[in-house]
């Protein structure tokens, strides 16, 4: 169903070539409209903030970006501008970040490897309802007893992914742009919650939970 007027998109990325590529691919379905780009959070929420709620519709965001992270934007979206839905798209498609995103007020999560008719069916899903809560990701996929992975932060969910691909801690460090020791405290923060204490437990963890990419 085609809402009463275009649904009006904003999309937050660092690569221009994905903002384009988005644009193209939404604005090629009816009563799609794309009305803004960022390519970072900080331009983002320096723009949406001086908007009225209803300006615009849904902002797909991407989570890794220079400066804060889009998962913090969405954090302060959500407390400031709570009438504005916000879905996720990102190249980390796992169950503990989509739990992650859903729990901070996403209304959903795309990965970035998906066909592209999954973003229109997400973005469809928001066309079609504009009620409090509806999700473009079924809530059913959170679990009400989390396990370890799931009570990481971003930022601690970037170091796993580094650690359980084999990568150094300077690999982690420099794909991360944090120091080597930031990012020996997020393996140590890592182990704790995740119950493990070798790298061979953390890898047969990461086997179990399906998270080795």
């Amino acid at each position: 169903m085609t809402p009463l007027h275009p649904l009006r998109l904003a999309i937050a990325d660092d690569h221009a070539i994905v903002r384009m590529g988005y644009r193209r691919l939404l604005e090629d379905e009816p009563g799609l409209r794309v009305v803004a780009e960022y390519s970072d959070a900080d331009s983002a929420w320096a723009d949406l903030s001086r908007r009225p709620d209803g300006d615009i519709d849904l902002l797909i965001l991407d989570l890794s970006m220079p400066g804060r992270s889009g998962l913090e934007l969405l954090l302060q979206l959500r407390t400031e501008r709570p009438a504005l839905k916000v879905l996720i798209s990102t190249m980390h498609d796992t169950e503990a970040l989509r739990a992650q995103c859903l729990r901070a007020g996403a209304v959903g999560l795309v990965g970035k490897s998906s066909d592209p008719d999954c973003l229109l069916d997400a973005v469809r899903r928001v066309a079609r309802s504009h009620l409090p809560g509806e999700t473009a990701v079924p809530v059913s996929q959170r679990r009400a007893d989390l396990p370890g992975h799931h009570t990481l932060t971003l930022r601690e969910h970037d170091a796993l992914m580094g650690l359980l691909r084999g990568w150094t801690l300077d690999q982690i460090a420099a794909e991360m742009g944090v120091s080597d020791k930031t990012v020996s405290n997020y393996q140590t923060l890592i182990r704790q919650k995740l119950g493990v204490n070798t790298a061979v437990e953390l890898m047969r963890y990461g086997q179990a939970h399906g998270l080795i990419p």
